[in-house]
């Protein structure tokens, strides 16, 4: 591959998982994604500040999320702020053609350690983000953070059920379908 061919970031992205698949994470060097994509080792470094973060967006989710939430009607609820950015990130961040790659990349994270830690520290990120956006619409606190941390696991559980291949579904419609499963489970507790 010509290193003036465009999309490097996702050339990386696609080296890297290929290569975690077929060596594992611990055993796959920076040199070696770099070499796969065609590209060089500065090149990786220009898009990813190390290797674990080559399969965790750059921080693209950040934005989506709160995004999504101050994009909500005015009149939203927390939670409705909540699925409102949930549709927005499934939109933007899950299209159906992603299914597949977003499998084999949760297959590799679940297989690292390292990379179950970072994908904990992420949700515990946009959990935070989510809190902050709330409030910023005038959210108080604790609601914030309740409904932070439902829309979290309702993300969790759709993120779960839209990678299944056997699942034909949008993102958005699970992730609604999610929030409104553990709001309903909430009740209960």
């Amino acid at each position: 591959m010509a290193r003036w061919q465009p999309n490097a970031s996702e050339r990386l992205v696609v080296a890297a998982l290929e290569l975690f698949e077929e060596r594992g994470y611990d055993d796959t060097t920076v040199v070696e994604i770099a070499e796969r994509a065609g590209l060089t080792k500065s090149t990786f470094f220009r898009h990813f500040p190390d290797k674990r973060e080559v399969l965790f967006g750059g921080g693209t989710m950040d934005g989506l999320v709160v995004d999504g939430i101050t994009a909500a009607p005015a009149a939203a609820g927390p939670l409705e702020a909540v699925a409102h950015a949930l549709d927005f990130i499934g939109r933007e961040a899950f299209p159906l053609d992603r299914r597949e790659f977003s499998a084999r990349r949760s297959a590799v994270i679940a297989a690292s350690p390292e990379l179950r830690e970072r994908e904990a520290l992420k949700g515990i990120r946009l959990t935070a983000l989510i809190i902050d956006a709330l409030e910023r619409r005038g959210v108080p606190a604790l609601t914030s953070r309740v409904a932070a941390e439902l829309g979290a696991l309702a993300w969790q559980i759709a993120f779960e059920r839209w990678r299944d291949p056997a699942n034909g579904d949008e993102f958005g419609e699970l992730a609604r379908r999610a929030l409104r499963e553990v709001q309903a489970a909430s009740t209960l507790c």
